[in-house]
């Protein structure tokens, strides 16, 4: 702005306050998010009970777990209590919590030790719990949790994460040879009906423009990679 090209720096910031605005209050977010979240159904329990369920990290921040010495639940909480749920109704099925630290500076706070003092304080005991605590994204969750474990022929699988995380998950957990069922949470819309629904809360908007934007560039970023077998898995093999 103090350059000599004033004039194309006034038109970059109305662009971004323009783009700023329709993040935060237009339907911009759910217009990207519900692809996402519609992309897979919601369980169906008719089909018989499960042989493990797989429940992906991202719930607990693990930095301000290891400051305050307790367990801090940021984000997605529904990925911690919907295990706890189908741990009460499948008392059978193997229970695998996955997730390290996403840090691009390794530290010694793993998310999985500070999930399992809360999944144990929601019925699920420790003995029940297998932990995988060195994966760093959704890759190596599926790849280090099929390591961990011994599938047998014809056992059934849940995943359990975010409902918007869902279609990168599955595809990823394809690719890697594992196969499961998504048992999707955490939705962040109710349906088509909010499809256009402009939002008077700008944070609101802004969270929800975050995250799907965040999830497409993961999802186009994993397709590049090869680690999914296409840009936005859905129901049936990739």
């Amino acid at each position: 702005m103090a350059s000599r090209f004033a004039a194309l720096g006034r038109k970059l910031a109305v662009v971004t306050l323009v783009l700023l605005a329709l993040s935060a209050f237009s339907p911009l977010g759910n217009l990207l998010l519900y692809p996402l979240e519609s992309r897979f159904p919601a369980w169906d329990p008719s089909r018989g009970a499960p042989d493990g369920i797989i429940v992906l990290g991202g719930s607990v921040d693990s930095d301000l777990s290891a400051a305050h010495r307790t367990p801090v639940v940021a984000y997605a909480a529904d990925r911690l209590i919907a295990p706890a749920e189908l741990a009460r109704r499948y008392p059978n099925a193997r229970i695998v919590f996955t997730g390290g630290s996403a840090n691009l500076i390794a530290t010694d706070a793993r998310e999985a030790d500070y999930a399992v003092p809360i999944l144990d304080s929601l019925g699920i005991p420790k003995e029940r719990l297998i932990i995988e605590r060195d994966s760093r994204n959704t890759w190596e969750n599926a790849i280090f949790t099929k390591k961990l474990v011994t599938l047998k022929p014809g056992e059934r699988w849940l995943l359990v994460t975010s409902a918007f995380h869902m279609p990168r998950s599955m595809g990823i957990f394809r690719k890697a040879g594992f196969d499961v069922e998504p048992y999707p949470v955490d939705w962040r819309m109710g349906g088509r009906d909010e499809l256009f629904a402009f939002t008077r809360l700008g944070k609101e908007g802004l969270e929800k423009t975050e995250v799907a934007v965040r999830e497409w560039i993961g999802l186009l970023a994993y397709r590049v990679m090869g680690r999914t077998g296409e840009l936005l898995p859905g129901p049936g093999k990739d």
